[in-house]
């Protein structure tokens, strides 16, 4: 029987749009204000695609980046998943739309659905692959345009989503890695946030836009209760079984969600302020790019140094969550 490869991410890349929503451009679009934003979630600005750039192309862009960070071309991926929940079409999977613009080979390509926490998932999936042989590089792209899908006349949530694109390459390492990975779900609270309209259920007719039922709808006040505990549960399963405490951990990438839901959670978890990383008072809420595009980010700055323990975090519509510990390899 041969020995399971670990797999680690050898190449980092992520994309914003240009155009950048402030709050007090918001002002002038619905009745809020930047010292409410700021106050209630810490997010200050936004960056949001043009009309005429979808998910694929924002995907495309931090793959070239992730895949230049890793020294490969795109002959060379094995695999391809795309984590999002705002697809270019219902089909075919914009991992396929990808796997053309980038000129990749023949080989397996798919999407998978499960909001925030799609990065960490996407990574959890393809890292069996690298571990069993099968495949020695795999792209994981994490990628939203909810714009696409946000309510602008509805200030409760308007102020909260961003767009963007994070990826990773992973492979098999020889040291560190992967070492833990804790995923679940409850779909008995989907209800919490959904997209009500446009597939089998609600599909679209004239009543369902007149209704904005094709835009996200959100209860927060119930989400912020079940994210404090979900973030840090998870968290803390993925870390129990390598013996690891709070101190161990060089940094946790979380998803950008809300800044008092991270700070919260960082709490129960015990961890320091300079051990959580935030960038969502840029970016806002971008999904499943979030949690792509913060570490992606943190590399960058220095922040993550080879033999670092980093934990990724998520927690999303379904409800879904995952947590993954990490000893950066690179």
């Amino acid at each position: 029987m041969c020995e399971k490869k670990k797999a680690g991410i050898i190449g980092l890349g992520m994309y914003v749009p240009e155009n950048i929503l402030t709050n007090k451009e918001l002002e002038k679009m619905v009745d809020t204000t930047d010292e409410w934003i700021v106050s209630r979630t810490g997010i200050k600005e936004r960056h949001i695609a043009r009309s005429d750039e979808a998910t694929s192309d924002m995907a495309v862009n931090a793959a070239r980046e992730a895949l230049k960070d890793a020294h490969l071309n795109p002959e060379d991926i094995d695999l391809i998943i795309v984590a999002t929940i705002t697809p270019d079409m219902f089909f075919p999977a914009t991992a396929c739309v990808v796997q053309a613009k980038l000129g990749a080979r023949q080989i397996p390509a798919f999407d998978i659905s499960v909001a925030c926490s799609g990065f960490i998932y996407g990574l959890a999936i393809a890292s069996q692959f690298i571990s069993s042989g099968t495949y020695k590089h795999a792209l994981i792209i994490a990628a939203e345009k909810l714009s696409a899908i946000t309510d602008w006349n509805d200030r409760s949530t308007c102020v909260l989503f961003g767009d963007g694109a994070g990826a990773a390459v992973l492979a098999p390492v020889e040291e560190g890695g992967i070492l833990s990975i804790s995923l679940g779900a409850n779909g008995h609270q989907g209800e919490l946030i959904k997209l009500p309209a446009g597939g089998s259920r609600i599909p679209a007719t004239k009543e369902s836009i007149e209704g904005r039922l094709h835009f996200i709808k959100m209860n927060g006040s119930e989400l912020f209760k079940h994210a404090v505990k979900i973030m840090a549960d998870a968290a803390l399963s993925a870390t129990a079984p390598l013996g690891l405490k709070a101190e161990d951990i060089k940094l946790v990438i979380p998803h950008q969600a809300n800044e008092r839901i991270l700070n919260a959670a960082a709490r129960r978890i015990g961890l320091k302020k300079d051990q959580i990383y935030l960038n969502l008072d840029k970016y806002g809420n971008m999904s499943a790019a979030s949690s792509a595009v913060a570490l992606a980010e943190a590399v960058k700055k220095g922040l993550i140094k080879k033999g670092d323990k980093i934990v990724l975090d998520a927690f999303g519509g379904g409800l879904t969550w995952g947590a993954m510990v990490i000893e950066w390899s690179k």
